[in-house]
């Protein structure tokens, strides 16, 4: 009942969201989950619509116990102002961020744009958010609210910091937020911070992360953009590896604009900026599946980048996938296609025969 419910009311919904403005419609949005997940009764009755508390569901990943797989990816709660909300709404963790080491502004608007004829969007907000102080602190009073679900804290480097400074950098975001997180995402990979992505070279990523390692006892992961060679991606997934990370996050948003329907001349317009949604799913399997076959077994995966369906849900974590995110498609899709893919998910593992979604990890690559 609920998902025919949707299918009829959500679309509408979204047109009117569609009216205002992308930042004044999340503003709006973001304002709305804090205040209704901080009421008793809402709270309980959120839960009941859109969680699905199946055992099957629930795994261990990286020493981390996640109640579902699908996640809510960096970007949308970028100062942890609404932690505790993501856990009610369906999703089985979140992660919080791109908090950088000082407050920031980002880059000038317009930054968001939409694409709704590809269920895409393109973003140049540069990392903005109040600093890893106040993030941290908004992490705090979340724990103390009482947090549903796994937290993590995606980090990232201050624009005004050079290069050369990242790696003290980063170390400062990681001793803030480390203490309140669950586990802790370095960022080095949007296309929206000059040179950021040149961090992803071996010889530089290596000091950040291990400085983040050295700072903090939650597991580090990495994430990584789906725009790097092949040759490349292995050379990251080989470090993480090395210097002992939970895990890899693959992808990050795109600078690729192939394949889209919407107008060339529109999406010129809109300037630079990293697509994210729909048009990414093709390349974040090809990237997942390429680092299950180098690293598959030895460090934890999270796959994001276009997951809208429970078929696409269901293929990522066969492809090597222990663990799922999203963000456009939850914008495109609401609260209930996240309760839909976990009922999906749910039913693909007892039809094959298993007893927990962890079985089910790679099991395409396997044979």
């Amino acid at each position: 009942m609920l998902t025919r419910v949707n299918r009829v009311l959500y679309p509408v919904a979204l047109k009117a969201m569609f009216l205002l403005a992308p930042e004044r419609i999340h503003s709006i949005i973001m304002a709305s989950i804090r205040t209704t997940s901080r009421l008793g009764i809402a709270r309980t009755l959120l839960a009941r619509l859109f969680t699905v508390p199946d055992p099957v569901l629930r795994q261990e990943v990286f020493g981390v116990t996640f109640p579902a797989p699908l996640g809510l990816a960096a970007g949308f709660d970028k100062s942890a102002a609404a932690a505790d909300a993501w856990g009610l709404l369906g999703f089985g963790y979140a992660e919080v961020g791109t908090v950088t080491g000082q407050a920031q502004p980002g880059n000038p608007p317009p930054r968001l744009f939409r694409l709704p004829a590809d269920r895409a969007l393109i973003n140049r907000m540069g990392f903005n958010n109040p600093g890893a102080v106040a993030a941290a602190d908004n992490l705090l009073a979340a724990k103390g609210r009482g947090i549903p679900g796994p937290i993590g804290a995606n980090i990232g480097k201050t624009k005004v910091v050079p290069l050369d400074g990242a790696v003290d950098n980063y170390r400062v975001s990681a001793r803030l937020l480390g203490p309140h997180a669950d586990f802790v995402v370095v960022n080095v990979s949007s296309p929206n911070t000059p040179g950021l992505r040149d961090l992803q070279a071996v010889d530089s990523l290596r000091p950040i992360l291990a400085a983040v390692l050295d700072e903090v006892s939650v597991p580090v992961l990495v994430k990584i953009a789906p725009d790097l060679a092949d040759a490349d991606i292995d050379a990251v997934a080989d470090l993480a590896v090395e210097l002992g990370l939970a895990g890899i996050v693959a992808t990050n948003t795109t600078i690729s604009r192939d394949g889209l329907t919407t107008p060339a001349d529109e999406v010129e317009a809109m300037g630079a900026g990293g697509l994210s949604g729909a048009p990414l799913a093709d390349r974040s399997l090809e990237v997942l599946r390429r680092l299950y076959s180098r690293v598959g077994g030895k460090l934890a995966l999270i796959s994001v980048g276009g997951i809208e369906t429970p078929d696409q849900a269901w293929e990522r974590i066969c492809a090597g996938a222990d663990l799922l995110q999203t963000y456009t498609g939850f914008i495109y899709g609401g609260p209930v296609r996240l309760r839909e893919i976990h009922e999906g998910l749910a039913a693909r593992v007892r039809a094959a025969g298993w007893n927990n979604i962890s079985e089910a990890v790679g099991s395409a690559a396997r044979g």
